[in-house]
């Protein structure tokens, strides 16, 4: 999560992350599914595209053609949400893979 919010959006993170660490780990290492670590991975990474500024177009965009006053508006609605989506996201792996 956090390094999808430094890239900025969960494409780009998602597929260094779980090749460098998610399909070593837990595929090879222990076994996992892979479907199921991707598919993981992938809703964890949003998660982080939820929270940053870095996303312009989840983020940014939206403020600009809403016009709102609050630049930071958009994630300020999304975060809660995207809390609760990697909570159950890290018990999912936790428990099911």
């Amino acid at each position: 999560v956090i390094f999808t919010m430094i890239m900025g959006n969960a494409f780009a993170a998602f597929a260094m992350i779980t090749s460098a660490i998610g399909i070593p780990m837990l595929v090879v290492a222990h076994g996992a599914n892979p479907a199921a670590v991707g598919a993981i991975a992938m809703l964890a990474g949003y998660c982080g595209t939820l929270m940053t500024p870095m996303a312009a177009n989840f983020n940014i965009v939206p403020v600009a053609l809403l016009e709102m006053r609050d630049q930071y508006g958009v994630i300020k609605a999304q975060l809660p949400i995207a809390l609760i989506m990697l909570v159950l996201n890290i018990l999912l792996m936790y428990y099911f893979i």
